[in-house]
């Protein structure tokens, strides 16, 4: 096929989508009754393909108020029912065969910000297959561009990487938090990406943003591998985050730009905490930059750990530390409101207020812990959200959740398409699907 006959496809099929979701959109709003939509002598019920595409219209419209008129149209159809609407989105979702070989430069908005990134996709991209992505975040001085040479042609074919550029590499910030996270989308949402199999990794400044990003967002990732960087002294209790995610740690003993022993005292504290992670310390040096930097020779051990590892997207338990400003979910659980606690700046790091200090954060340790049983550790927390499926609970039986060694709910959950396709659309993930939401008011402490 050439370039242009591609072209040409891929317009096409984006033209079929936009016209389809107007449609939708305006059958929502009653301006088109729902029988004039169709072509004539269709069948009354739609085909797998257009109640798929109906889900997709949904789940990808950028538009919010535009979404809740196609949602209100797919609830209307009695066919999507909730094996019906997960089928869809785990396994039904088409992407257009793009080329494959190394993309520079490519440009991404956030906060009204444009920014790029570079992406090296195998020349072998089929889009049917799915790739694992790994996401590396660049040293200060360096770019993502040129961070993606190091690294492109160690992987092989089963992955895409790509390298978002940021200034001075000042990852711990939340601009560059909210950057990541969508380049993250936007390659899942063009590439038919393993949401299993998402890697986050960095070197230096890069990998101080590994730690932070990978500990607030653990439940999006299989692994985490932060090379030659550390954690200050106030971030260290958001590692029980990563309870359920692995972690590969790299560190030269002589490095004299991030002392090695902000590693180990990390890897110390997994150990303590019971977190799955490899410590590797070497004693290579670089004639240039001593022993900050990622020796070669470590190259084929981390690939082979990012081969071994799957996500578990439904941990039967979750641990959650969060500040004030991240307050998202975190897989099937959410905290919702708290106690004061610390709220973090913009840049994550810098607030030295007296709550930070002292390192006053909310924390939910949450277990299913028997069959239709959840029991909920709360400190500082006042209300929390449960996301559930029928992997986490039996519907049709009663649902107790202890909270604090109190019983805070029992009774019946009813699971919803609507609730289903509401929380697919703010996850993007087709494997943590939750048709439940049930909140917990946290049972005040006895006086």
């Amino acid at each position: 096929m050439s370039p242009r006959q591609g072209a040409g496809q891929d317009h096409a099929l984006v033209l079929r989508r936009t016209v389809r979701l107007a449609v939708l959109f305006l059958i929502a709003l009653g301006t088109i009754p729902v029988a004039s939509a169709q072509a004539p002598n269709a069948p009354p019920s739609r085909t797998t393909l257009q109640a798929a595409d109906d889900v997709f219209a949904y789940l990808d419209e950028a538009d919010s108020t535009k979404a809740e008129g196609v949602l209100q149209h797919v609830l209307a159809n009695p066919e999507m029912t909730m094996g019906r609407v997960s089928r869809a989105i785990q396994t039904e979702r088409r992407y257009q065969a793009l080329p494959g070989g190394t993309m520079v430069e490519q440009p991404i908005r956030v906060r009204e910000e444009t920014y790029d990134y570079a992406v090296s996709v195998p020349l072998t991209y089929q889009p049917s297959t799915r790739y694992g992505l790994v996401i590396c975040l660049h040293g200060a001085g360096f770019s993502g561009d040129a961070y993606l040479e190091r690294w492109q042609h160690r992987l092989g074919d089963d992955y895409l990487l790509v390298c978002p550029t940021y200034p001075s590499g000042a990852w711990f910030t939340r601009q560059a938090e909210e950057l990541v996270l969508a380049v993250i989308e936007r390659m899942q949402a063009q590439y038919h990406i393993d949401p299993d199999r998402v890697f986050l990794t960095g070197m230096s400044n890069g990998g101080i943003g590994a730690w932070l990003i990978g500990m607030h967002h653990a439940q999006r990732f299989a692994g985490v591998a932060p090379m030659a960087s550390g954690l200050d002294g106030v971030l260290m209790p958001f590692l029980a985050n990563l309870r359920t995610t692995p972690i590969y740690i790299i560190h030269g003993a002589k490095d004299q730009v991030m002392p090695v022993e902000l590693s180990r005292t990390i890897a110390r504290a997994l150990t303590a905490m019971g977190v799955p992670h490899i410590y590797r310390e070497h004693e290579r040096e670089h004639p240039v930059a001593g022993g900050h930097f990622f020796p070669r020779e470590e190259l084929p051990d981390l690939v082979r750990w990012l081969n071994a590892q799957r996500r578990n997207p439904l941990p039967q338990a979750v641990t959650v530390v969060r500040e004030g400003s991240h307050f998202q979910s975190f897989g099937w659980v959410r905290i919702d409101t708290t106690d004061p606690i610390a709220v973090f700046a913009d840049d994550l790091i810098s607030k030295r207020d007296e709550l930070t200090r002292k390192k006053r954060y909310a924390r939910l340790d949450v277990a299913v812990t028997a069959p239709n049983r959840i029991e909920v550790e709360a400190g500082l927390v006042q209300r929390y959200t449960l996301f559930l499926n029928d992997q986490l609970v039996d519907f049709s039986k009663p649902v107790t959740v202890v909270t604090n060694q109190h019983v805070a709910f029992e009774g019946m959950v009813t699971p919803t398409v609507e609730t289903l396709l509401r929380q697919a659309r703010a996850r993007k993930d087709s494997q943590q699907l939750f048709p439940v939401q049930l909140t917990i008011q946290v049972p005040a402490p006895a006086p």
